[in-house]
Parts: C-alpha cells; sequence; structure tokens
C-alpha cells in the first residue's frame, strides 16, 4: 500500500483528496446539519452507520475518479448505468445540484445570521456572489482554492470534536434520554436506510464534479489513493463529530447550526473562527455544484456561460431565502434515493470488470 503510495506524486495526491473532501463540505456538514440528521439522530446506531459510509465511500469514489481518469469527457453515467439510466441521470445531476446550491446558500445565511447577528438575506446573497466569481474564475483555479478548505474544515472538526468529547465524555452515557430530540430530526425512519442515502446523494450528486477531479490527477494511481486518502479523513472527521453532538444531544438536536454551538461552549473568539471556515466550506461546495450545472448547458469560459451562471446564483438566493434545516432535510434525502441506482450501478460495472479480467 505504501510503495503504490510513493509511487504517485504526493502533492497531487493531497491535492486531490482535499478538492474530493470539498465537495462534501457544504452548509450541511460544515454546519452539523447532516451528520446530526443522517447520523447522530441515531443514537448509538450513528456508529454503524459510519462504518457503513466508510466502506461505501471506499468502493464507489475511487471508481468514479478512476473513470474520470479514463474516460475523459465521456458520459460517466452512461459509462456506468447504460445508454437510458444514464441518460436520466445526465438530465437529473443539474437539477439536483441547482437544489444542493439552495441549501448551500441558505446555509451561509443561516451561519452568518446565528453567529454575527447578520440579516439571512445579506448573508446568502454574499454566498451567492461568491460562487459566481469563483465560477468566471475558472475549475482549475477552483480546484487550487478549494484543496485547502477541505482539509481546514477537517482538521477544525476534528479539533472540536476531540476537547468537546474529552470535556463532555460522561454525556455519551445519556443519549438515550433524549429520544424525542432525536426522533424528530431522523430523515426516515430505518438506520440502515439513512445511511445509504448518504452515501448516494454525495456519490452520485458529486459525480460530475468527481470525474473532472480524476481527470487533473497524472496518473491513475494518483486518482484512486486521492479518494481513499480523502475517504478516510473524511469518516474520521464525521465520527468524532458524531460522537462530539452526542455528547449533548439535547441541544445539539434542536441547533440550526449545531458545530457553531459545540465551538462556542469551549470558546467564543474560536467559534468566530470556525464560522469563517465553515462559510469557506460552504462556498466550495456551492462554487463546485454551479460549476457542474452550467457545464451542462453552457460552453465554459464564455459570455453566455458568465450570464447562465449568473441566473442561476439568482434564483438559488432566491430559494434559499427558505428554512436552512427543513432544506437539509427534505431535499437531501430526495436526491439519495434518486442516487441509489447510480451507486448499484458502479458497483456492478466494477465486478463485471474484475470477472472480465479474471476470466482473460
Amino acid at each position: 500500500m505504501l510503495s503504490s503510495i510513493c509511487m504517485c506524486r504526493k502533492g497531487t495526491v493531497i491535492k486531490i483528496a482535499g478538492a474530493y473532501v470539498a465537495w462534501v463540505m457544504g452548509s450541511g456538514f460544515a454546519t452539523g446539519q447532516e451528520i446530526l440528521q443522517f447520523f447522530t439522530s441515531f443514537g448509538y446506531d450513528s456508529l454503524l452507520l459510519i462504518g457503513m459510509n466508510l466502506i461505501g465511500f471506499l468502493l464507489i469514489g475511487p471508481m468514479i475518479l478512476e473513470s474520470g481518469f479514463k474516460n475523459g469527457e465521456l458520459s460517466h453515467f452512461q459509462y456506468f448505468c447504460g445508454r437510458y439510466v444514464g441518460t436520466f441521470y445526465d438530465w437529473f445531476l443539474p437539477v439536483s445540484m441547482f437544489a444542493g446550491m439552495v441549501i448551500l446558500i441558505s446555509g451561509s445565511g443561516a451561519t452568518l445570521q446565528e453567529y454575527y447577528g447578520l440579516n439571512h438575506y445579506v448573508g446568502a446573497l454574499i454566498m451567492a456572489a461568491a460562487a459566481l466569481v469563483a465560477y468566471i474564475a475558472g475549475f482549475q483555479r477552483f480546484v487550487k482554492v478549494v484543496s485547502f478548505i477541505g482539509p481546514a474544515i477537517i482538521a477544525f472538526t476534528v479539533f472540536v470534536g476531540v476537547v468537546t468529547l474529552f470535556r463532555d465524555w460522561d454525556g455519551l452515557a445519556l443519549v438515550n434520554n433524549f429520544p424525542d430530540e432525536m426522533e424528530a430530526k431522523q430523515p426516515v425512519i430505518f438506520p440502515w436506510l439513512s445511511g445509504l442515502l448518504y452515501i448516494s446523494y454525495n456519490l452520485c450528486g458529486g459525480s460530475k464534479y468527481y470525474t473532472a477531479l480524476g481527470k487533473s490527477a497524472n496518473t491513475v494511481k494518483e486518482a484512486f489513493w486521492g479518494a481513499v486518502i480523502g475517504t478516510i479523513a473524511l469518516m474520521a472527521a464525521i465520527l468524532l463529530m458524531n460522537c462530539a453532538m452526542l455528547t449533548d444531544i439535547g441541544q445539539t438536536a434542536v441547533q440550526e447550526v449545531p458545530t457553531l454551538y459545540l465551538t462556542r461552549k469551549i470558546s467564543y473568539p474560536l467559534g468566530a473562527v470556525f464560522s469563517i471556515i465553515l462559510i469557506m466550506g460552504i462556498f466550495s461546495s456551492c462554487s463546485a455544484m454551479l460549476w457542474t450545472v452550467s457545464e451542462k448547458f453552457v460552453e465554459q469560459g464564455t459570455t453566455k456561460s458568465r450570464i447562465f451562471a449568473g441566473c442561476l446564483c439568482i434564483a438559488a438566493f432566491l430559494l434559499g431565502l427558505l428554512p436552512f434545516a427543513e432544506l437539509v432535510g427534505k431535499v437531501y434525502t430526495v436526491l439519495g434515493y434518486a442516487g441509489l441506482v447510480f451507486a448499484a450501478c458502479v458497483i456492478y460495472k466494477r465486478i463485471r470488470t474484475i470477472i472480465g479480467r479474471n476470466v482473460q
């Protein structure tokens, strides 16, 4: 394993891993709402769900990046799912990404309002404008920026998680005392289904971005190890933040931005720093989604593409004025269901490839 990594350019692997993680580090993750709803709300079962996601991300993520390196501009959906199902996903993806943009912009408004008292409309407008500027700058420049944001959020999340667990470890014994608060946050009835939906909506929704990321690698091994290292770092951060929220589930379950609540318990100035990092995480995912949607309809780098992206940002800003927590629970759940077939297709494709090699 180590020798395989050593054969790659370590700087490129780390850059890909950081950009890989940055996709997931949107408003839902960075604010804690995603982790709270899809994992923490199920109490102790959340630990099993994180293990399920580790396996799922390790199985599917590297495959998508490898396909981007090998197939370039070819439709990754049709490559994995065939002509008809792949065509459906080709058109479904921009719709789902636009919905994701709405959530991200709403999340930025909720974060700035909760910590700084800034009007929700103003915070949402700032994020929409920042995403548009990143789009105009171009994809490669964007990757260079967000490759640093993902690791920064993970490092801060790990710090907050470790400190919270060290201080409030005894709270883990009281998790079952708050069944109503947890149940109110659960997006679905069954824990295992929640775990599957988290895998599918992240990897299906980010698949276009991931294939472009894989294409930016110098070798297929760089794409593979970037996805593997990114997945391990991501799941470690989820595990720590999940356990940290469980220590005070009675309070974290009713917060719009649970991570800020936990950070403020440690230090108010520290919360201010984290709020900035959190906004950067939202920016990374929002910009990636804007690129994904625009790339489907217009040629990149043209005046037409900039106008189109501007219209998308305006529409997402207007819809992003809706309640943040409610958007996370409903929209991400629907996207998760839609992505289940794609996840199954990716695994099936890999199994057929392995069998074909063994036969030969």
